[in-house]
């Protein structure tokens, strides 16, 4: 009896992967060690800078920034643990801000500048119509003093003005509260938000916001992908496919477990509704597509928006940036 490959993978319980942790769903010719780790800055710390892991989550705009600058130690596989809208994701102070160009000229908080959350935020205000570069911004932890993390993400390559929450004593949510930053942008919405009258979201009507969104550009935001180290896919050039169909078994389970409303897998009353609502928006009542056709525009237009954000100085394709993979054929 051939004895598998024992792999150690990092990411988050979600839904879409509990199949695969639990054991239910099995990578061929593997022996996966999911490693539940729910923090996603402790999973890109830990592998970007140590290598810790054989397999990971990983932040999209990291990956792709460090690639495109010539650090080759991973491939991708095109496996999005992670998709959010980013609507709803900027709050403002509401004496300051009251439309998207208002942010012009201002201090604008954020966890990193180079995190995917962020690059997303920057390119639907771009789109907006909003002057990236008169905004200053300023990096910091949303909910205490100091950084966010531990990364080892690249800066920019060209003059942004950024700078450092340096205050001892206040987070980002208490300088918007306190007025002195127009807004936040980022991963997470500030505690100050529904604690401060005078903190906002700027969309507030969001959910049709990133409907309409959605609707002109095709764009479900990727955050996250799935990294492996290149020495062992080198060495076992059968991996990412094993993993890849693995993965998809995985989510097709979630899918098939969400979509049975006899008795509610999730605390959502209205979980029948939001799925008429995904079967009338999303190609096939898939709002979670693997691979890299489905999500190719959604993928290039985050490269187009790193290298418009100065973050890449060329713009590599999706074919070098993502390992080819040969995928079964899943049917919900």
């Amino acid at each position: 009896m051939t004895s598998k490959l024992p792999l150690s993978f990092a990411c988050a319980s979600y839904d879409r992967m509990d199949a695969l942790r639990t054991g239910e769903v099995k990578a061929e010719g593997i022996d996966l060690n999911y490693i539940t780790i729910n923090h996603p800055r402790d999973v890109f710390d830990r592998m970007m800078g140590g290598h810790e892991f054989d397999a990971s989550e990983m932040s999209s705009s990291e990956y792709i920034c460090t690639y495109a600058a010539g650090k080759r130690d991973f491939v991708a596989i095109p496996v999005f643990p992670s998709r959010v809208f980013r609507h709803g994701f900027i709050a403002v102070d509401g004496k300051q801000v009251k439309t998207p160009k208002d942010l012009e000229g201002k201090k604008v908080g954020v966890q990193l500048y180079t995190m995917t959350a962020a690059v997303w935020i920057r390119g639907l205000l771009a789109q907006e119509g909003v002057d990236l570069d008169t905004i200053e911004w300023v990096e910091g932890a949303v909910e205490k003093p100091g950084s966010h993390g531990k990364p080892s993400a690249l800066p920019p390559i060209k003059p942004v003005k950024i700078t450092r929450n340096e205050d001892a004593n206040r987070s980002l949510s208490q300088l918007l509260a306190d007025g002195e930053i127009a807004a936040t942008i980022g991963a997470d919405l500030p505690t100050s938000y529904g604690q401060a009258a005078n903190v906002k979201r700027l969309f507030p009507d969001f959910k049709e916001a990133e409907k309409k969104y959605y609707k002109n550009h095709g764009i479900f935001p990727i955050m996250h992908l799935v990294v492996i180290k290149r020495s062992l896919v080198e060495q076992h050039p059968w991996i990412p496919s094993s993993l890849y169909n693995a993965f998809n078994e995985s989510k097709e389970v979630a899918l098939r477990r969400m979509k049975f409303v006899g008795a509610l897998r999730y605390m959502l009353p209205w979980l029948p509704s939001e799925l008429d609502e995904i079967n009338e928006v999303f190609e096939d009542g898939d709002p979670w597509p693997y691979g890299l056709e489905k999500n190719r525009r959604t993928l290039e237009t985050l490269v187009e928006f790193l290298w418009e954000q100065g973050m890449v100085e060329r713009k590599p394709t999706l074919e070098e940036l993502f390992w080819p993979v040969k995928a079964h054929q899943w049917h919900l």
